[in-house]
């Protein structure tokens, strides 16, 4: 009796633990499934009417969400995505907005001007590395026509975009004007060597000195109004003493004249009572 009792609770306290395994792996089932199909994820669509080519703002786009299940890596979730964006394709209100749809919009400020690319190669060399709005010169050598030549192709000229990879600076976007650019892909392309340097952001001499003349005037200026300023101070101040001077005297002579008049009065008082004595 006592070793039937004794399987009994052996196989009881077994199924005891195999049903509370079951039940925690279902129930993790269960929390992933609604951590999949449940947890909802924002994504950004169109608000109306989006047409191609045009930048998109933060009034043309609305939230909607999706199962988090279904998110993948082409879905814009965050406002940097769409920052100086474009679409290449029209999309109607309430399109999702995806990656592979999305363009950078163009640097190019004239309409008349255009973007070329110049990155680094055995041609094309950088002195340093660039910046978005830097201003460069472009120096070519050539040895057309049997000659050979080093001069300034192009000078100030603005870099609009900087190429990089893997934060290592690979070349630059010029913005130049429409005619100019078959002159520079021609010469990037058959030129000897093309050399980037950085434009010098410095004045010119006589720029500089008409500013050294100017700072010049506004110094003596200020020492001029410093110097009136303390020669009107210490006018003023010799005026509060002549006044304070000429009251004192002013004073001592009143009380000099009370003292005067003070002393017959004193001796007629004095002859008086000398009258009474008597």
């Amino acid at each position: 009796m006592l070793e039937s009792k004794r399987r009994a609770i052996i196989f009881f306290i077994l199924s005891l633990l195999l049903a509370l395994t079951a039940g925690l792996l279902v129930l993790k089932k269960v929390q992933a499934i609604n951590n999949n199909l449940g947890t909802m994820v924002k994504v950004y669509v169109a608000k109306g009417d989006i047409s191609s080519r045009a930048i998109i703002t933060p009034e043309n786009v609305t939230t909607d969400e999706i199962p988090k299940k279904y998110l993948k890596d082409y879905h814009v979730t965050k406002t940097e995505d769409l920052l100086n964006k474009v679409a290449v394709v029209p999309l109607s209100d309430g399109d999702m907005i995806t990656k592979n749809i999305l363009k950078q919009a163009s640097a190019v400020v004239e309409e008349k001007n255009r973007l070329v690319t110049l990155m680094q190669s055995d041609r094309v060399y950088f002195d340093e590395p660039l910046e978005a709005l830097d201003r460069v010169d472009i120096i070519v050598s050539e040895r057309f026509s049997g000659k050979e030549e080093t001069k300034f192709f192009m000078k100030d000229v603005k870099v609009a975009r900087v190429a990089k990879e893997k934060s290592k600076f690979k070349g630059i976007q010029v913005e130049i004007s429409q005619s100019l650019v078959p002159e520079l892909i021609h010469m990037q392309n058959y030129a000897d060597s093309v050399r980037i340097i950085k434009s010098n952001v410095g004045q010119s001499n006589e720029a500089v000195q008409s500013q050294l003349e100017e700072n010049q005037e506004e110094i003596k200026e200020n020492q001029a109004s410093t110097e009136n300023e303390a020669k009107d101070e210490k006018d003023s101040n010799e005026k509060q003493q002549n006044n304070q001077s000429s009251t004192t005297k002013e004073d001592s002579k009143k009380q000099d004249q009370s003292s005067k008049a003070n002393i017959p009065n004193e001796q007629g008082q004095k002859s008086e009572k000398g009258d009474e004595k008597k």
